[in-house]
């Protein structure tokens, strides 16, 4: 099944193109506001460095958040026009889940953090099991005294990942069961993986059906119609 997976929930966006979970090309960037800039020309390379063309995919594959509301928004706008124009489903990913994934070693509950900004991460513990990770309570927004609490109050040695850089110094001293770790950002080769696993459990959504994982109002409202108006791809239209 030939993917592409769009990446956009924080700021290193990415792109990759893969049959099945085999990777067959991608692009990142790390850029705070550079998500829209970054994605059409991004997409553009995969295709040509796989020498696929648009209209060879099976399927699109999409994090939708959480993440702060620019970058979801983003992502979502391409998936949403490029597997309209081709006629392929969209599977849907969590960047959390996607953290968490790569993150899968050892025995410690994994805690992967998501800066959503106004001082607040998105979080979920998860339990490594062999060959992946299962959720294991549910995803919230807390501000990082709150995550040092939950964490604290789990009682289970814990690998935090994701971007802790963004976390105030100080904020699991005394919590002797903590390590930091990566991945610090969610990346579209490991949507690959995920997404081969809920397709072939039909977990498909079609292009009007997907919306952005927020957990919260979004900071700001832009115009989406000047995005979408910015020059797709050429063969995606047949």
């Amino acid at each position: 099944m030939k993917t592409l997976a769009i990446e956009t929930a924080t700021p290193a966006s990415s792109v990759a193109l893969g049959r099945g979970s085999e990777l067959a090309a991608m692009s990142l960037s790390v850029s705070a506001r550079g998500h829209v800039g970054f994605l059409v020309p991004a997409i553009d390379f995969c295709f040509a460095r796989a020498g696929w063309e648009p209209q060879d995919l099976d399927l699109v594959a999409v994090d939708i958040g959480p993440g702060p509301f620019t970058g979801l928004r983003a992502g979502l706008s391409a998936a949403q026009a490029l597997a309209a124009a081709v006629g392929v489903p969209i599977v849907t990913v969590s960047s959390l889940d996607v953290l968490a994934l790569r993150a899968a070693t050892g025995r410690r509950t994994i805690w992967p953090v998501v800066d959503v900004r106004r001082g607040q991460v998105a979080t979920a513990p998860y339990r490594p099991l062999p060959g992946g990770v299962v959720q294991d309570g549910p995803s919230e927004i807390v501000t990082p005294d709150e995550l040092g609490a939950l964490i604290n109050s789990s009682g289970d040695d814990a690998l935090v990942v994701g971007d802790h850089a963004a976390l105030p110094d100080g904020v699991f001293q005394g919590l002797h069961r903590v390590k930091l770790g990566r991945p610090r950002f969610p990346a579209a080769d490991v949507i690959l993986e995920i997404a081969q696993i809920r397709a072939a459990r039909s977990l498909f959504a079609s292009a009007e059906e997907v919306r952005p994982l927020y957990m919260r109002e979004p900071d700001a409202q832009i115009n989406w119609t000047d995005i979408r108006e910015e020059g797709l791809w050429p063969g995606a239209t047949g």
